[in-house]
């Protein structure tokens, strides 16, 4: 259990809300979902109120979200275009919250000798839509490589990890060959990976923590740079690329001004005197405390829309991200 203490101003409110009937909905990314279950188990804790946090990937998580069914939204991408659309449609009204900086791991099994570092050129050549039945064996990527069999895993695509690596690694948001593993549960990547010596997968740097022992990380060359390795510190100074990407909690404002339990939580999650702590603890990079600053501030102001135009950039910064707010 964390040990957190509530600002003086959130504890006169919170304890009104403890015998509420209606529980908070969050839903959502599955790389936010350690995020989400660490402000919700501590909000429990602190005020009696119940939080459900589904797991529905970052798409299917918009897709409830943009009907009202939910508060709050974990993404592990920007809003799309299509899906602030839908939002509008239905008379929804988000204010963009960004939470933490993840880098996108790609991971092999620990027996693999050949693939320590991959280029961003190899990883495409990999997962691109043209491979699909035609690249099969590890030599086609790299003629150094061994003339082994090469199974993929990944994200399914309801997950913004998908959209996120496609955009960043193929070039387009949502193309990739079809034959992979794809799933919405980074265990079964994990699992997948770890018993499979020419396999790899990529997921989001939770997973991979929690897993070292299991899999091992594949440090990755961009535009012919070093080979970098996915990791907190790496994420923080914008040296692991193409693959550092921020997070996102997205709220629903009408919610916030009906639900008082809604408002309490979201000013729970952004509260600068524990989130930095919360969130460094699920093994992500905690944007600094200026940031919870602002997106407390953003939440009192109401601030509606998104940063982004619709979609992912490559290089965002923790400066952006304040710019941002």
């Amino acid at each position: 259990m964390r040990n957190f203490t509530l600002t003086a101003a959130a504890a006169l409110v919170l304890p009104g809300f403890a015998m509420a009937q209606d529980a908070v909905q969050i839903d959502g990314s599955s790389t936010v979902y350690p995020v989400s279950e660490a402000f919700a188990e501590e909000f429990q804790i602190a005020t009696g109120n119940r939080v459900v946090v589904g797991v529905s990937g970052t798409g299917g998580g918009f897709k409830k979200f943009c009907r009202g069914e939910t508060s709050f939204s974990g993404a592990s991408r920007p809003i799309k275009t299509s899906e602030a659309e839908l939002c509008a449609e239905n008379g929804i009204e988000f204010i963009e919250l960004p939470v933490a900086m993840d880098a996108l791991a790609v991971i092999a099994n620990p027996e693999n000798t050949w693939a320590s570092c991959m280029t961003v050129e190899e990883l495409k050549k990999a997962y691109e839509p043209e491979a699909q039945g035609k690249i099969d064996n590890w030599s086609q990527l790299n003629p150094e490589f061994p003339d082994h069999g090469l199974t993929l895993f990944g994200a399914g695509t309801d997950s913004g990890t998908y959209d996120y690596f496609t955009f960043a690694i193929v070039g387009e948001e949502g193309a990739s060959r079809g034959d992979f593993t794809a799933t919405e549960d980074d265990n079964i990547t994990i699992q997948g990976v770890s018993t499979d010596v020419d396999a790899i997968g990529f997921l989001g740097l939770a997973y991979l923590e929690e897993n070292r022992s299991r899999v091992k990380a594949v440090e990755i060359s961009y535009q012919g740079g070093d080979c970098v390795a996915p990791t907190v510190e790496a994420a923080g100074d914008g040296s692991y690329q193409p693959l550092t990407r921020p997070l996102f909690i997205y709220a629903n404002k009408a919610h916030l001004d009906e639900k008082p339990e809604v408002l309490a939580y979201a000013k729970f999650m952004f509260d600068p005197e524990h989130a930095q702590e919360l969130v460094s603890e699920t093994g992500y990079l905690a944007l600094p405390k200026e940031a919870f600053v602002l997106a407390e501030e953003k939440i009192d102001a109401r601030k509606t829309g998104s940063f982004f135009d619709g979609g992912s950039k490559i290089g965002v910064s923790v400066a952006d991200l304040l710019a941002a707010n």
